[in-house]
């Protein structure tokens, strides 16, 4: 059996036993256990309305032994930051032959290394934020002359806008470095955009109909993620012209798939004041909550929950 990161086709199934038995893969131990949580909870009815076999695992330090005692034949992994989407998981399923939803491991680390992507997108054209990477707080102080305010300040190996803070002075560079530290040791300091915020749904070689974030706040953060039904507002369609979206979608999944990931997941962007989009972020495991933007724009072109899981789980066959 292939890993994800060495699957390169996706067939179509039509009976559920061509999937064998399914563990899905959620919880730990992460920031992030949580939403999760919710998203796990999720994906168990989906595939369960589409009549699989499903076996809940919650991640723990036995989660390989509780996989290869459970007899599953693949895993769908939704499991959020770090120790699940870092690559960790990825590496242990590879090693003993199971297939997994998802980038491999290569896409899975580079994604959640905010630095490391950066840098690959650098290389490859791909427009991303200019940015410092910041240690100690002489680098802090260093990185706001010469960036400017605002300033996005950011943990580098954290998802979901955990830590994230905009920072609009010297002093609220030092709050927003005090709260990212609490995740990370590293982080990335970059210029605040101030243009429309936009994410992009990954499904396969497909990338779904754009959504334009309108937050009642400074950016769409954790709890408009995950809890606030009234203060965020979904544009999807998104506003743009085709043209416009059509460029923005294949600059997506070439940001996408520049950092080696594959299978499903999301890109967020924001535009500067112009118009111009630069590159943020690649989840490789993002939400799938009633609050989640996959969903949402699978939804725009008729794929419900559940059919949307079970494409997701495709992508391994």
């Amino acid at each position: 059996m292939v890993s994800a990161q060495q699957t390169r086709t996706t067939r179509a199934a039509r009976d559920p036993a061509e999937f064998g038995r399914v563990a899905v893969l959620y919880g730990g131990d992460s920031a992030e256990r949580e939403i999760s949580l919710r998203s796990g909870a999720a994906v168990i009815g989906a595939l369960r309305n589409k009549g699989l076999d499903v076996v809940p695992i919650d991640k723990g330090g036995d989660v390989l032994d509780r996989i290869r005692a459970a007899g599953v034949d693949r895993v769908f992994i939704i499991l959020h930051g770090r120790g699940g989407e870092d690559g960790s998981v990825q590496g242990a399923l590879d090693t003993v032959g199971i297939a997994y939803t998802g980038s491999g491991v290569l896409g899975s680390a580079l994604a959640m290394d905010k630095h490391r992507a950066k840098r690959v997108w650098q290389a490859c054209g791909i427009p991303t934020p200019e940015f410092r990477v910041v240690r100690n707080e002489d680098e802090l102080l260093s990185a706001g002359r010469a960036l400017g305010f605002p300033l996005a300040v950011k943990p580098v190996h954290e998802g979901s806008s955990i830590g994230v803070c905009c920072a609009r002075d010297e002093e609220g560079l030092h709050v927003g470095w005090y709260e990212a530290m609490r995740y990370d040791d590293e982080l990335i300091v970059e210029p605040w955009l101030q243009g429309e915020e936009y994410t992009a749904g990954i499904l396969g070689e497909e990338v779904l109909p754009l959504i334009r974030l309108e937050p009642a706040r400074d950016f769409y953060d954790y709890s408009a993620k995950y809890a606030d039904d009234a203060g965020t507002r979904y544009h999807c369609p998104s506003g743009l012209d085709p043209e416009r979206e059509g460029s923005f979608k294949a600059l997506s999944l070439r940001a996408f798939q520049s950092v080696g990931a594959s299978g499903w997941g999301r890109v967020d962007f924001r535009c500067d004041p112009s118009g111009a989009p630069y590159f943020l972020d690649v989840n490789t495991a993002p939400g799938m909550t009633d609050h989640s933007l996959v969903p949402m724009a699978a939804q725009a072109v008729g794929i419900d929950f559940d059919e949307l899981v079970w494409r997701i789980l495709e992508t391994t066959l």
